[in-house]
Formats: structure tokens, sequence, C-alpha cells
């Protein structure tokens, strides 16, 4: 028995091996978009926690409001308020140079420089006089190269920063600031500030987090760095030499302290603005307030850089999540019709295994197999599909921002998810419609099941256009609509993909023409709408697929009665296209309601706002796939051996 039973089951795989297929690349598709989506989520985050610990990325930056600055004492009344913390000084000061625009300078003590370790990206000089680091250049910030010659003209820079702090100066310093000379320094090296990373401009930094700019609708709008310069403070006593009767009230603030960056010591408490992290620093902000008296506190909350690349990888979770029900839903839905028709063309096979003595648990797990098999198969090879699909997501971000190496975390949640939903889906289906045949007795499972009694279709009681049919459409409409469970289904099924590929244009649509967005979310519009086509291929090809396994029987009388090959093709493409055409009809109030949620996750973009094209692309799309699907089944059809069709119930 174990031997028959074990070629029943070769002989099942071998006749549905192109239903095995199917399966698995559905789960492939599916699983795999929703992973690859929500694992590049988790892989931003992980990758930005691991760059804040590795640079030691301050958590305050303490900024006096005081003329001079803060004193020794002041620091070290920070250190002992954050024991263990590392604690750097210095100063920085920025300059407008237009409108919108300013150019920013911080003067450092760099064989100290241990918060906000910048990347050297090229260069590096030894001579503490010539110590000048320039920020890379991006779409903003202008940048300059390694060995180019920069003027410091502290004149200027002195005179600006008495403005910034409301100081009017008399006549007497002015003269004496007049016989400043400019300092000509050399460019040592280009760096890349932990603190300044996002591409499309810095603005200046902003400690009211209520107002901070919009991080997805461009840098217009805020006050922007032209330059980054990070300056020695061995070259302020240069200074001294050609000015000495500078007053102290003036040099001061740069061979003084009017920085302070603190590093906390548990750098495990930032987790990607985790929520134990924000009451830490509240907290520590509270303290530093009635330790330091009237300072300005800047966190990583104000950081433009940290806190856009934080928005948009959560707007990328929640597409994530919206999709991963769609998707999820739709390949729930074609499994479950799979499988099910699947055991009811077995229907024989399990009479026969059940008068030879085989428990319903024994045959169930025959089936229970190939849906695991399937989904196995198919779920393996999604890990690597959303491995590298995050991968890529990520690697579009270094167009918004200079992205930090990517996290060795392990990154499976979604994964999990997905992956576990749809393998309880197919089993359960499995189980279900197994025992509800196995319930039957032997001898009514070896007769074919009795075809649904014909009816009037909806479309038959509407003379006006039924009587203006044809025969072969009249045949048509009544197939279609025969079998209700199965035509719902598979309108549902294009409806949904067809709001998927929608989704993606509308997105695509607003990032492009619509000047919404940025470069990132073109990526994972661009990823939405490749996959979504995808899957809308291997559902249309899957649900044709079983309907003409179905009727072998069916196809094979027209060819005894000898319909030409077009003919033939002719009545299983008209079914397949009409449920196409109403599917993509049904897909258009689902594309609207998608479209809107989409859009309320990213915070931009309207239903109205898209391009009137764009809604003639996405159904373009799906007949083009189901056109494809056409030519593919082309050969199963006109190939049925009208023989063993004929006497399959035999």
């Amino acid at each position: 028995m174990i031997k028959t039973y074990l070629k029943t089951l070769w002989r099942m795989f071998e006749k549905h091996v192109t239903r095995l297929l199917s399966l698995i690349f559905m789960v492939l598709v599916s699983v795999g978009f929703v992973s690859g989506i929500g694992s590049s989520t988790d892989k931003i985050n992980y990758s930005m926690t691991d760059y804040y610990k590795a640079q030691t990325v301050s958590d305050f930056i303490i900024k006096s409001k005081a003329e001079n600055g803060f004193t020794d004492e002041d620091t070290e009344r920070i250190k002992k308020l954050f024991d263990g913390a590392t604690v750097n000084t210095g100063n920085s000061l920025d300059i407008k140079v237009g409108e919108k625009r300013s150019v920013r300078y911080y003067f450092l003590d760099f064989d100290e420089w241990t918060v906000n370790v910048p990347d050297v990206m090229e260069g590096g000089v030894d001579d503490p006089n010539l110590r000048i680091y320039a920020e890379r250049a991006d779409n903003v910030i202008k940048g300059t190269s390694v060995g180019d010659k920069i003027t410091l003209d502290f004149k200027d820079i002195l005179v600006k920063l008495s403005e910034q702090n409301g100081t009017e100066l008399d006549a007497n310093t002015l003269s004496l600031l007049s016989r400043l000379t400019p300092v000509e320094v050399t460019v040592g090296g280009i760096v890349q500030s932990p603190l300044t990373f996002a591409n499309d401009g810095e603005p200046s930094y902003n400690n009211d987090v209520e107002n901070m700019p919009d991080t997805t609708t461009g840098t217009e709008d805020m006050d922007c760095l032209e330059n980054v310069f990070y300056i020695s403070r061995t070259l302020i006593p240069t200074l001294k030499s050609v000015v000495p009767q500078l007053p102290d009230a003036m040099d001061r603030p740069f061979i003084g302290i009017g920085d302070i960056y603190v590093a906390l010591e548990d750098r495990g408490q930032f987790s990607a603005f985790g929520w134990r992290y924000k009451n830490v620093i509240e907290k520590g902000e509270a303290e530093i307030a009635a330790a330091l008296g009237d300072v300005e506190v800047i966190t990583l909350y104000d950081n433009y850089s940290f806190k856009s690349l934080k928005s948009y990888s959560d707007k990328v979770a929640g597409i994530g999540y919206i999709l991963m029900v769609v998707f999820l839903l739709v390949t729930a839905l074609v499994v479950l019709s799979t499988m099910t028709r699947l055991l009811e063309e077995e229907r024989s096979q399990i009479a026969c295994l059940r008068t030879l003595g085989y428990s319903s648990t024994d045959i169930i797990s025959k089936y229970l197999l190939f849906a695991l098999i399937a989904t196995g198969i198919g779920g393996a090879g999604a890990y690597f599909v959303g491995l590298g699909l995050a991968h890529l997501i990520y690697y579009v971000f270094n167009y918004s921002f200079y992205m930090p190496p990517v996290s060795a975390h392990v990154a499976v949640v979604f994964y999990i998810i997905s992956f576990t939903l749809i393998v309880a889906a197919t089993l359960v289906a499995t189980v279900i419609s197994g025992y509800k045949l196995t319930g039957e007795r032997p001898a009514t499972l070896l007769r074919p099941k009795p075809p649904r009694a014909g009816k009037k279709v909806i479309l038959e009681r509407i003379g006006v256009i039924w009587n203006r049919l044809s025969f072969k459409y009249k045949s048509t409409m009544r197939n279609v609509l025969r079998y209700k469970s199965r035509f719902i289904m598979t309108v549902f099924s294009v409806a949904v993909s067809t709001a998927l590929v929608m989704a993606g244009l509308g997105l695509l649509d607003m990032c492009l023409f619509q000047d919404f967005g940025s470069a990132a979310i073109i990526g994972i519009a661009a990823v939405i709408v490749v996959f979504a086509g995808l899957l809308t291929a291997i559902v249309i090809y899957t649900l044709t697929n079983i309907n003409i396994s179905e009727r072998n029987r069916e196809i094979a009388t027209l060819m005894v009665l000898g319909y030409y090959d077009r003919e033939v093709t002719g009545y299983i493409y008209r079914e397949v296209f009409i449920n196409s055409a109403i599917g993509i009809v049904f897909g258009y109030p689902l594309s609207a309601f998608l479209i809107y949620m989409v859009f309320r996750t990213m915070g931009f973009g309207t239903i109205g706002g898209i391009s009137w094209f764009m809604w003639l692309i996405a159904p373009v799309v799906v007949l083009l796939f189901t056109g494809l699907v056409a030519l593919i089944l082309r050969r199963k059809i006109v190939k049925i051996n009208m023989n063993e069709s004929l006497k399959a119930i035999e």
C-alpha cells in the first residue's frame, strides 16, 4: 500500500507540475516583494543605528548664548552630569552668503575629535597650521577639492559674529579689526560629517521640532548650507600675532568654548529614535537647562539628515504594511482557488485511495505535501528575492542620502509574517477542501461532478444587448457567468492586481511629473510597478491555466466537432479577456482607494493630481500581460489529446 501511495504521489506531481510552478512563483513574487519592502526599512534603521554608534554621533549640541562662551567649569559640569559620556568642545558660526544660503565654519581641536567623527573621504594633512577640512559636495553643497586655497577673512567673521550676538562694535574695535590680514589655508581633506548626510541640502539647525522642514518636498523653502568647513583652532593664535590689542571679548568665542558636544555612554538607547531614547533626551535637556541656565540645546530630533532618513524609512514601512495586505490577499485567494480546484480534479484518485483503505488524513497529507513543497520552495526563493530587493532599495536611497554601510543585522520580521500567513492560508484551504471531499462516498467521487445547471444569465434579461450578440458571444457570456464563485474570484484578483499597478504608477507620477518626493521614492514606485506587473501576470496565468485544465473534455469536444485551432483558442481567450476587462473596471475604484492610502502614508499627493494618461497605462499593462499569457497557453490548448480527454472519466 505504501508503494501504491508513493506512486500516486509521484504521478500527482508529474501531472500538475505547471500548477506547482505557478504556486512557487506566486509565493516567490508576493512574499519576496513584501519582505523586501519591509526589511529595507529595518535595514535602514539598523544601519542608521550602527552609524550613530560608529561615528559617536552627539546626542546633545549645547550652544552658548553668552558673549564669552562657556568656561572650563561649564564643561566639567556637563561631564559630571552625564557620567561616562564623551564630551568635545568647539565653536561654530554660520555666515549668510545669500537669501537662503549660508556657510558654516566649525572650529575644533582635531587631535581630540572623538564626537561626530567624520568619514575622511579624501586627503588628510599633518601640518596643524594648515588643517582645514571641507564637507563633501552634494546636490546643494558646492564643496571643494583637496589642495584648494581658502581665504579666511576673520575681520568679516568677527563682524558677523557680533551681529549674530547683537553686539554693537565701537569705532576703536572696528579700526583694530581692519588690521586683520586674511589668512590663506589649504584644504587638506574632504570629509562626510555624520550630522549632514542628506544629499538634497542640509538646513541650518532648527530647534523648533514641531516646525521642522517637510522632509518629502525638497529644500527650496528652507535655509541650506552652501559649504561647510572644519578648521583647526590652532589657526586662531595667528590672529593675536597680527593684532595683539584684539579685545578678549572678540576672540574669546574662537579660542574659548562656544559649543559642547555630548555623546551619551549608553549608545544602545538610540535604536533609530526608539521610544526609550526620546525619554532620555527629554530628561537630558531639562538637566542641561538646570545646570547651565539659558543655553540652546540641539538634539538629533532637530537634525535634518537623521530625521528625514527616519521619516523616509517610516514611509517605506507604511507602504510595506499597506501592500503586504493587498499582495497577500491576492496570493491567498489564488492559492485557495488552486488547491480547491486541484482536489476537485483529483476526485477519482481520492476515491481509489479511499477504496484501498486509506484514511482521510493519509489522503489529505498527500495534498498538504504538494502545497508545502510549493510554498516551501517559493518561500525559500522569496527570502533571497526580498534580501536582494532590500539591498536595491537601500542603494536607491544613496541618491538622496550618503548612506552608511549596510548593517549586518538580519531583518526577517516581514518575511516571517508574510510567509507564515501564506503557509497558513494554503494549509487551511487544503485541509478544509480535502476533508470535504474525503467525507463523500467513493462511488460518488468516481462519478464526474455534475455540471452546474444552466440558468439565464443577467444579460439574457436585457434584450437590447442580448439579442444583438452572436452565438459565440452568447456562449462565452454564459460560460463566464455560469460559475459565479470562479468568476468573482478571477475578477477580484485582476481588479486588485490592477489597483497595485495603478498605485505604483500614481506614486511614480507624483515623483516624476508633479515634483514630489525624491529619488528614493521614485525607486520604491518603480519596484511596486514591476512586482505588481509580475503578480498580475502570474495571477492571470494561474487562473487561466486552471480554467483550461478543468475544461479539457469541453475543448476536446470542440476539436472533434471540427473547430479550427483559432476558433478553439478564441473560445477560451474571449472568456479570459472579458474577465480581465471586468476586473479592470472594478479595479478603478480599488485603485483610487489604494492610491489614497499610499499618498496618505507618504504625506503628499492627491488622486486628482495624477496625470490622466496614468489611468490608461494601468489597464494597458494588465491587458498586455493577459495577451502574453494567452500566447503562452495557446500550445496547451491546441495540443490537448482528444482521446485521453474524452475517455478520462472511464
